[in-house]
């Protein structure tokens, strides 16, 4: 039976590699000259974190690793940006998280936007995938057409094609 696998990750070189034209382009912009700018990629925990002296430099530092990450194929939706910067003696900080893999909550929803689609497919979830499976592979290709049409605030992609 013709199956593949929805999946949510990030690859790690692919993001240190990001960071690090990041950091390049930072240091090398006249607005942050003689500016404390920090910025670290924890590759264990898949965090982002962000230092730097005010609000204005935060949010140009965001939109250059989104800009960059973008290049780099890493979809803008891997990034959580939902925690406020927090004011730390001089500098600003803030953490941000990168999506790593599909979570529960967002697995169910994928899974039921596939069943009440009406194909006749079979979506399952395994740990951090959903496998989907079918009697036609013309059906798992409206799934995938479907789950890009969709906004789950995740990004997702399509492995294991098998037939």
């Amino acid at each position: 039976m013709p199956s593949f696998d929805i999946a949510s990750k990030v690859d790690l070189q692919t993001l240190d590699n990001a960071i690090n034209t990041v950091k390049k382009e930072i240091q090398n912009r006249f607005d942050f000259r003689d500016s404390p700018v920090s910025i670290e990629l924890n590759k264990k925990e898949f965090v982002i974190n962000v230092e730097v002296e005010s609000d204005m430099k935060m949010k140009q530092v965001i939109d250059v690793i989104i800009s960059r990450s973008i290049k780099q194929g890493i979809d803008s939706s891997a990034f959580d940006f939902s925690k406020d910067a927090y004011p730390s003696g001089k500098v600003v900080k803030k953490e941000i998280p990168v999506k790593n893999g599909l979570k529960q909550e967002d697995a169910k929803k994928i899974v039921k936007a596939i069943k009440d689609s009406g194909l006749k497919v079979q979506p399952a979830i395994m740990d951090n995938i959903i496998r989907v499976t079918a009697k036609k592979i013309d059906d798992l290709q409206e799934v995938i057409a479907l789950c890009k049409g969709g906004d789950f605030g995740v990004p997702l992609q399509y492995e294991n094609m098998k037939s």
